[in-house]
C-alpha cells in the first residue's frame, strides 16, 4: 500500500509539472498576436520591397528590416557578431545580341523572342530545315547538322493542343543532331526578360557547354526564311513536308556569368542550460520572393510575396518575441535557439544549401528544423473547412519528433492536421521544395508547415489584404508549442526512421 501511495504521489508530481509547463507555454504563446503579425507583414510585403528578389535592392532591404527587428528583440547575432550569412551566387545569362535574315535585322520582342541556348559564338548558316510539327518521323532520317530548322509550334488542325513542353522536346531532339540554331514560329513575347540562371558561386566553376540558341519567330520572320521555296509560312503549314531552304541566317550569341550576394539571416537566443546549450533547434523560413514582372508588364509589376513567405517569415518573428518574453522571465529555452531567415528558396533552395554546407552551428548539433513556408492562407481544398495546416516530414527520420509533433496540436491548438503531402507518391514532390529538404539531407529531423497551393500562388495578387491572420497566428502558434518542447526536453529527438521518400528532388 505505502508503494502504491508513493507511486501516486510521484505520478501527481509530474503531472502538476506537466500542466505547469503547458500553463506556461500557452502564457508565452499569448505574444504571437495578429495585431504583431500584421504589422511586420505589411512591411515585409510592402511595394517597397519590390517583390524581395535574391540579388536585388528589394531583398537587401527586407533583410536589413528583418535583423533590426531581431536585434530590437534582443536576440543576439549568430554569425561572428553579425546577424548575416554572405551567401556567395553566381548568375549565368544567354542572351542573342545581334540576328539577320536574309540581311534583315530582326529585333527581339518584336520578331523573336528567347527561349534557351548557351556558349558564345557567331553563327553563319546558309539554309533553313522546315520539319512541320517535329514527329519522330519528320525527324527521323533528315539531317540538320550546322543548319537553322524551322518547326510548327501549334497544334494541327482538328488535333488537341499538344502536351506541355511539346516543342521543348522537339528542341533537344534537333539538339542532338547538331542543329546550330532551332526556331519555333509562333507568338514572340514581346516582353524582354532574362533575369538569368542563379546558382551557389563554385570555387572550380563548371565550363560552359555550348547548346544552339532556342528562339521562337514571328509568321513574317518565317515568310522571309522560306520565301526561296516560293511560297510562305501559311501554304506550306497547310500541307507541311519536310524539306531544305536556302536561306541566310548570321546570330551572334553570348552566355555571361557574374557574381552576385546575398545573406541569411541568423538570430539567436543562448540556450541557459549548461547540458544542453550546444544543441541547437532552428525555425526557419525563407524571407525572398520572385521579384517584380518585366518591365512593360501592364498593371501590378510587384510579386508582394504576402503569403509565400512573408507569413512564414512574419511566424518566426512572432515566435521569437515569445520566446524572449520567457527569456527575460527567467524561463529562456535550454537548448540554444536560431531563427534562420533563408534567402534564395525561389532560386533552388540556395541560401539553406548554403547554410547546411557552412552552418554557424555544426549540423550534428542541430536537433531539428521547424520550417514554415505559406501560413496565411487556405487553398481551395479547405475553403469551408476547419481551421487546418498541412505537416510534411515530421515521420521522415523521427518517431519521437511527429509525437511531438502531434502532442503540441493535440494539446494546444487542435488544427485538422492534413499528411497529403507528407505521401512519397505525392506528384506535387512538396517534401523537396523548401528549405528543410537542405537539413534533411544531413539527417536532421524536420517539420514542414505550409497552407497548400492557392490561386495567388507567384502572381502579383500574392497580397497583405489576403492574408487571414486569426489562422496565421494559429499556426504560428502551433509551431511555437512544437519548437517549446523541442527547446526544453532533456532529450533531442531520436533519429530512428528509415525515410521512405526518395533520395533526391530530381
Amino acid at each position: 500500500m505505502k508503494r502504491v501511495i508513493l507511486c501516486g504521489a510521484a505520478l501527481a508530481v509530474a503531472l502538476g509539472a506537466c500542466a505547469q509547463q503547458n500553463a506556461t507555454a500557452v502564457k508565452y504563446a499569448k505574444y504571437i498576436t495578429v495585431e504583431n503579425a500584421k504589422k511586420h507583414l505589411t512591411v515585409v510585403a510592402s511595394d517597397e520591397m519590390e517583390g524581395r528578389e535574391t540579388g536585388k535592392p528589394g531583398a537587401d532591404r527586407a533583410a536589413k528590416y528583418l535583423a533590426g527587428e531581431y536585434q530590437k528583440l534582443g536576440l543576439l547575432p549568430a554569425n561572428k557578431g553579425s546577424y548575416f550569412l554572405d551567401v556567395p551566387l553566381s548568375v549565368t545569362s544567354f542572351s542573342v545580341n545581334s540576328m539577320t535574315v536574309n540581311g534583315a535585322k530582326l529585333t527581339q520582342g518584336k520578331d523573336f523572342s528567347v527561349l534557351g541556348g548557351s556558349g558564345v559564338k557567331t553563327i553563319n548558316v546558309q539554309e533553313v530545315v522546315f520539319v512541320g510539327y517535329g514527329s519522330e518521323a519528320e525527324l527521323k532520317d533528315i539531317s540538320v547538322e550546322g543548319k537553322a530548322v524551322l518547326v510548327i509550334t501549334e497544334p494541327k488542325p482538328g488535333a488537341e493542343a499538344p502536351a506541355r513542353g511539346a516543342f521543348n522536346r522537339v528542341a533537344v531532339a534537333l539538339m542532338a543532331k547538331k542543329a546550330a540554331l532551332v526556331l519555333g514560329v509562333g507568338k514572340v513575347n514581346p516582353i524582354i526578360a532574362n533575369n538569368g540562371r542563379m546558382t551557389l558561386k563554385s570555387a572550380t566553376p563548371r565550363p560552359i557547354a555550348d547548346r544552339a540558341p532556342i528562339l521562337m519567330v514571328s509568321n513574317t520572320v518565317a515568310d522571309n526564311l522560306l520565301k526561296a521555296s516560293g511560297k510562305n509560312y501559311e501554304q506550306l503549314k497547310a500541307a507541311p513536308a519536310v524539306q531544305t531552304v536556302k536561306a541566310s541566317v548570321e546570330a551572334a550569341y553570348a552566355t555571361t556569368t557574374t557574381d552576385a550576394k546575398a545573406v541569411d539571416i541568423v538570430a539567436m537566443i543562448p540556450g541557459s542550460d549548461p547540458k544542453l546549450k550546444e544543441e541547437v533547434l532552428v525555425f526557419s523560413a525563407h524571407y525572398d520572393h520572385i521579384g517584380m514582372e518585366p518591365e512593360g508588364t501592364p498593371g501590378d509589376r510587384i510579386n508582394n510575396g504576402a503569403d509565400d513567405d512573408g507569413s512564414g517569415t512574419v511566424g518566426i518573428l512572432e515566435i521569437a518575441t515569445a520566446f524572449m518574453k520567457a527569456k527575460k522571465d527567467g524561463k529562456g529555452p535550454r537548448r540554444t535557439v536560431l531563427f534562420l531567415g533563408n534567402v534564395g528558396e525561389e532560386k533552388g533552395l540556395l541560401g539553406s544549401e548554403y547554410y547546411s554546407q557552412n552552418p554557424v552551428f555544426p549540423m550534428a548539433n542541430t536537433i531539428t528544423d521547424l520550417n514554415i513556408d505559406m501560413i496565411g492562407r487556405r487553398d481551395p481544398a479547405h475553403k469551408d473547412s476547419p481551421d487546418y495546416c498541412y505537416l510534411i516530414g515530421s515521420d521522415k527520420l523521427s518517431t519521437t519528433l511527429h509525437k511531438i509533433s502531434e502532442n503540441a496540436n493535440n494539446t494546444y491548438t487542435k488544427l485538422a492536421v492534413d499528411y497529403k503531402y507528407n505521401d512519397p507518391k505525392d506528384p506535387e514532390r512538396i517534401y523537396y521544395r523548401s528549405d528543410h529538404y537542405n537539413f534533411a539531407k544531413h539527417n536532421v529531423p524536420i517539420v514542414f508547415y505550409f497552407d497548400g497551393v492557392h490561386e495567388d500562388y507567384h502572381r502579383v495578387s500574392d497580397e497583405v489584404s489576403k492574408i487571414d491572420f486569426p489562422l496565421l497566428v494559429k499556426r504560428t502558434q502551433l509551431v511555437f508549442y512544437t519548437g517549446w518542447e523541442l527547446a526544453n526536453r532533456d532529450e533531442r529527438p531520436v533519429v530512428d526512421v528509415t525515410n521512405d521518400m526518395p533520395a533526391n528532388r530530381n
